[in-house]
């Protein structure tokens, strides 16, 4: 399935504000979730705009191309858990570092989409992640968006991005943890001075 913003939108709202009336009115569907990641805020931006490593971390957004950049088309193909694939075109619509990334756009009126993510810090190495979709206008009651689908790939998603930020968290830390000892095994300038200067 490919989903193209390509067609003329003025034309499609008119449509679709003299049909909805005759439709039964606009519809929505909207997903929830959020983890809690044992990493910091910039950990988990950095993986989150990492469009070009997607496929070998995403199980849900398996492919991601495009930059993340205010307004930039993203090439876009998801995979749902119930195996259906779809390729989209989104455009990102709020970018703020370290504390959303959004995409989505559609037909105002006919069929309107948002993917959500933010980054709520909860403390230096600690942030909550929130993880939504939005779908509403008429054309919404006939599309399949089944919500219990979506919300499986979104949790997916997120217990990948989890795994992933405290492991680089933890390889951060440890890393950190190694250069401390390797410096306070290492005699000061001042002594190692004295040392080498006291007599024989």
């Amino acid at each position: 399935m490919h989903l193209s913003l390509k067609t003329p939108k003025r034309l499609l709202s008119l449509a679709a504000v003299a049909l909805a009336p005759l439709l039964g009115g606009c519809a929505e569907v909207q997903v929830r979730t959020q983890i809690e990641i044992a990493a910091p805020a910039a950990t988990v931006w950095a993986i989150l705009t990492d469009f070009e490593r997607y496929p070998e971390r995403n199980p849900y957004p398996v492919s991601m191309v495009g930059e993340p950049v205010l307004g930039a088309t993203l090439d876009l193909h998801l995979r749902r858990p119930d195996g259906k694939q779809l390729h989209i075109e989104p455009h990102i619509l709020r970018l703020e570092p370290l504390r959303e990334l959004t995409w989505g756009g559609g037909v105002p009126g006919v069929f309107y989409g948002e993917h959500v993510l933010r980054i709520e810090p909860l403390g230096p190495q600690q942030v909550r992640r929130i993880h939504d979709e939005d779908f509403s206008d008429f054309a919404v009651g006939f599309a399949d968006l089944p919500p219990a689908t979506l919300t499986e790939g979104c949790e997916r998603m997120n217990r990948a991005l989890k795994a992933r930020a405290e492991s680089e968290a933890a390889a951060t830390r440890l890393q950190r943890e190694i250069s401390r000892e390797a410096s306070a095994m290492k005699s000061p300038p001042e002594l190692a001075c004295s040392r080498a200067c006291m007599p024989g």
